[in-house]
Formats: structure tokens, C-alpha cells, sequence
């Protein structure tokens, strides 16, 4: 099953929901993808990078081809994610420099929640699988770490190191209660972090060590890189791999980076994309059953 499907794929039905968390937060908007006519007994959650939202580019793609596979396909706007209501312009800025790590793992733990308790699809599914691009990699690592309701885990490009994103003259500024400007190289737009992301990162420095959750985790996990990623090393994808257990695999794709090749607006699947998203859904399929 590829993200290029033919039109006589079998229909899907496409279900949008929020969560709106009782502190009066803003919401967690997403979408649910199901085999129409059909009540999945599994789903997998897909968790976006920084700078990035559930419609980008392969996303929901993806998702089709997860559903299409026979699972509930979530894919969520993290709430401190930049996008405005529209869910394509980074128009609530004000939000994403309010982004955190901690709250990433505690938002993917709420759709986990929503999941569980039967409120994003017409019967709780019985099993559980995250899949995570590039920071959302990092985080659902954190998240599967923390929460024994997920059963099996994906990662695509994912970060293995929080602090060391940083230089230090950003750490600095965050320090002294300035806020860094990160340019959104699509966009043209500078995106705000404000001081609270690095106390964040200081304050939850066990929480948040990504090699130290890998190596706790048991359940199966699929590690999926490109070898020319130029925004997160092939380095981090083995140094995840060495820290895993023994239900982890190492997939390096050759010949391609940080998206497999794919953009945004989407233009189709490349070889390297195709790659990576039927293994991805050959190991939902073999350990979500």
C-alpha cells in the first residue's frame, strides 16, 4: 500500500474532531480516516515535526494508505503548531511561540486518551501505534516510553537529542528571557520560540531524554531514515537504533532526506516515499493485530 492509490481504492470516510483540554487551552484539531463502512479494531496516531501540520505534504497521503490498510488513521495539529483555524497558514504564531516539548508528549498522550475512550471513533480500538516525522518522531518516542497503551511505534527522521539542536548563542538569549526568531524556510515567515522552550528543556531534562526512553522501550519499533537527511543526520536514526531494544529495525533509505523526496503542496510519491510508508504499514499490519 502506497500513498499513491488508484481511484478504485476502496472509499474512506473522513471524520474532523477537537479536543479541547479542560484548562481552556486552545484545542487539538485532527482527523480520523476509516475504511468506509468499516469500525477498525487498531489505529496509529501521526504526529507531525516542528514547522509542520497535519495536511502537509505526505501526510495525508499516509494516512490514506494506514486506513486503507484496515486502521483508524489520526493525524493531529499539535496546539502550539503555528497553524491558524484554517489548518494550512502559520497565522497563530502567538501559539507556537508558546511550543514546548513537554506539552507535545502530554498532547499526544490526550489523543491516546481520546482513542481509548471512544471519542474520535465508533469503538475503541484495542490496539494502539504511533507514528512520528522528525521532532514528532522525538516526541512520540517520549510518549511511547511513558504510556503502555501504545503496542507499536514508527519513526520516520526522528530527532535523538533535544539540547544539542541548539547553538549557544540561542540557548543564551533563551536564557535571559528573549525570545529566537527560527525562519520558516518555506514560508519566508520568523517563527518565535519564546524563553518558556528552553526552561521547558532545563526543567525536564529526564522527561525529555529521547535515547534514555528508547532504550526502555519493548515494543516492536520500525526506525526510518533517509541517508542524505541534511536537517536530522542519518547519525540520530543509528543512534536510536543502538540504544533500542530488541524489537527495534533500522530502515536507511538511500538517496534521499528529510521528507523522502516529497514537498508541499504535495505532488505525488516519490520511490524513496513509497519506501518508507509500506514499511510503514507492513509493520502496523504484522503488530497491531
Amino acid at each position: 500500500m502506497t500513498p499513491e492509490t488508484p481511484t478504485t481504492a476502496p472509499a474512506l470516510s473522513l471524520t474532523r474532531w477537537e479536543l479541547r483540554p479542560r484548562d481552556g487551552q486552545p484545542p487539538i484539531r485532527g482527523d480520523v480516516r476509516v475504511l468506509a463502512g468499516t469500525t477498525p479494531r487498531s489505529a496509529v496516531v501521526v504526529c507531525h515535526g516542528f514547522k509542520g501540520f497535519r495536511g502537509w505534504g505526505f501526510f495525508p497521503a499516509v494516512a490514506r494508505a494506514l486506513a486503507r490498510a484496515g486502521h483508524a488513521a489520526v493525524t493531529f495539529d499539535f496546539s502550539r503548531n503555528g497553524v491558524g483555524e484554517d489548518g494550512v497558514d502559520f497565522s497563530a504564531l502567538e501559539l507556537f511561540r508558546e511550543n514546548t516539548h513537554s506539552r507535545g508528549v502530554d498532547e499526544i498522550r490526550m489523543v491516546l486518551d481520546a482513542l481509548r475512550g471512544g471519542v474520535l471513533t465508533r469503538r475503541a480500538p484495542l490496539r494502539m501505534g504511533l507514528l512520528g516525522h522528525s521532532r514528532g518522531g522525538g516526541e512520540a518516542v517520549l510518549a511511547a516510553a511513558e504510556d503502555p497503551r501504545v503496542d507499536a511505534l514508527v519513526t520516520w527522521a526522528a530527532i535523538s537529542d533535544i539540547p544539542a539542536r541548539w547553538t549557544e548563542a540561542q540557548v543564551a538569549a533563551w536564557r535571559r528571557g528573549e525570545t529566537v526568531e527560527i525562519v520558516n524556510q518555506r514560508t519566508g515567515q520568523p517563527m518565535p520560540m519564546g524563553p518558556g522552550y528552553w526552561r521547558d528543556v532545563e526543567m525536564n531534562r529526564e522527561r525529555l531524554d529521547i535515547l534514555a526512553a528508547a532504550g526502555s522501550l519493548t515494543i516492536p519499533w520500525l526506525i526510518v531514515h533517509g541517508e542524505d537527511d541534511a536537517s536530522v543526520a542519518a547519525a540520530e536514526g543509528r543512534a536510536l537504533f543502538d540504544a533500542a531494544g530488541e524489537e527495534t529495525e533500522l530502515l536507511l533509505v538511500e538517496g534521499t532526506g528529510h521528507t523522502f523526496g516529497a514537498v508541499h503542496p504535495y505532488g505525488g510519491a516519490t520511490p524513496e516515499l513509497r519506501a518508507a510508508t509500506e514499511a510503514t504499514v507492513e509493520w502496523f499490519g504484522r503488530h497491531l493485530v
